[in-house]
């Protein structure tokens, strides 16, 4: 009985040093007011603007690699409104279109809307990040999964942003999305 009793206080420590760590020390334990000094401040109307490439990979459950892509996009502002075309090109040949609709509000934060995204993401930008949170629903082809996204951009001096997203279902890490993104080169 007394090793029982151990047993079960040993898988409550674990649990809760296991929820404490993903909360406070991994990814999705990142808020945003961690990048309000010390880096450059990242302005989407200026930083994601005009003709950009995108190029990435995703990585599956078990953290290796299951597709890269290019993708070009074009945002284009009216005043405090976007409206964002992504047209992806995957390794196996396929594309995807998606068009995101933004919205900037007060105090850096904004809303976003597109066709595979139900409701809308909420988002905020803070110094030298922006953050946004949403669900998407894949396509029928990957499963129509609703997946809850966190989706972090970070930007470097150079002006690129590093785009790192992941994907979860019932809580669990289901995908992982590395990109980078930078203005297209004018030839």
């Amino acid at each position: 009985m007394e090793a029982m009793i151990f047993l079960l206080i040993g898988v409550a420590l674990t649990s809760i040093a296991v929820l404490l760590r993903r909360r406070f020390a991994e990814f999705p334990g990142q808020h945003p007011e961690d990048y309000s000094e010390g880096f450059p401040a990242f302005d989407m109307q200026h930083h994601l603007n005009g003709e950009m490439i995108c190029e990435g990979v995703i990585f599956g459950p078990l953290g290796r690699v299951t597709s890269s892509f290019v993708a070009d996009f074009d945002i284009r502002w009216e005043g405090e409104t976007a409206v964002m075309t992504e047209r992806f090109r995957y390794n196996d040949g396929s594309f995807q279109d998606r068009t995101w609709h933004i919205a900037l509000q007060d105090n850096g934060a904004f809303t976003a809307t597109a066709e595979d995204v139900p409701g809308h993401g909420a988002g905020s930008v803070t110094g030298s990040a922006a953050l946004i949170r949403y669900d998407i629903i894949l396509p029928p082809e990957s499963g129509g999964h609703r997946l809850r996204t966190v989706d972090w951009m970070y930007l470097t001096p150079d002006g690129t942003i590093v785009n790192r997203s992941q994907f979860r279902k019932y809580g669990i890490k289901v995908a992982e999305l590395i990109a980078t993104i930078r203005p297209k080169e004018r030839r």
